[in-house]
């Protein structure tokens, strides 16, 4: 790696619900076109470890593992445990900021809810200053007295970016489920729409070239397909070895290809 960029630390969260006809669906949205990097394409909510989220203050306002504990969790016991700890809170502010989605409980240690205007327009303020930078999730909690939901997030998947991309993330995948409450809503300044999927139906959008997906989001996808629903995923996931994934650029007559898990290759 001595020629390539060093990957950021990240998180990203697939927002689970169970629709109907025992339908188990998932969040996506799309990037702005005009994003340089994959602009356009339909992703997960998700980004960069932010130094406030490794903020050992937050440990007080956390429901879940502790800092020692997260590590062993992520199956990286080897990395320092504000680190591991702060992706748990980086997958909350980011699933916060892009999809208007909290995992947090309130002063009566009951799932956070948006059951009225008053409620939904306060949250709504303090995700434009998370987004803006005028505001911590430390703030939040202190203010609002509440904690946030870590326990409720389910690890499931480590990417890194391969080693010839200028920009490059070395990203942990959570599963968590939507609350009910809220509503998911992309934040209509990096993306610019969402929906609501089956993991089927997205891979058939895919192959029909109706939307875009990134290797790794696809990829996720089809692991995601067998399952009808949420329970069953979340008692899949918690047996579930997390193996690194780095996918591999190659040459194939001429042609640059990326492989990626269960390629021939």
């Amino acid at each position: 790696m001595t020629d390539a960029a060093i990957p950021r630390d990240a998180a990203t969260v697939i927002l689970i619900r169970d629709g109907g006809r025992e339908k188990m669906e998932v969040f996506l949205m799309r990037r702005h076109r005009d994003q340089a990097f994959m602009g356009g394409a339909f992703v997960f909510p998700g980004g960069s470890l932010d130094k406030h989220d490794a903020d050992p203050e937050l440990a007080s306002y956390i429901v879940g593992p502790n800092a020692q504990e997260a590590g062993r969790h992520l199956g990286e016991p080897e990395i320092p445990a504000s680190t591991a700890l702060g992706l748990y809170m980086a997958a909350i502010r980011e699933t916060f900021e892009e999809a208007g989605i909290l995992l947090a409980y309130d002063d009566q240690e009951e799932l956070l809810q948006f059951k009225d205007q008053q409620t939904e327009d306060k949250y709504s303020a303090a995700r434009s200053g998370i987004y803006e930078k005028t505001m911590t999730l430390k703030d939040l909690a202190r203010q609002e007295k509440i904690r946030f939901a870590c326990d409720l997030l389910m690890p499931f998947a480590h990417w890194i970016t391969p080693d010839f991309e200028k920009k490059r993330f070395n990203t942990r995948f959570f599963l968590a489920r939507v609350p009910d409450g809220q509503i998911a809503l992309h934040d209509s300044v990096e993306m610019t729409e969402s929906l609501w999927m089956s993991p089927a139906e997205a891979l058939a959008a895919y192959r029909e070239r109706k939307i875009m997906l990134m290797p790794p989001t696809l990829k996720n996808l089809e692991d995601l397909a067998p399952f009808s629903s949420g329970e069953a995923l979340f008692q899949a996931a918690a047996k579930r070895r997390i193996d690194i994934v780095l996918p591999q650029g190659r040459k194939f007559d001429g042609v640059h290809a990326l492989l990626l898990p269960h390629d021939p290759e």
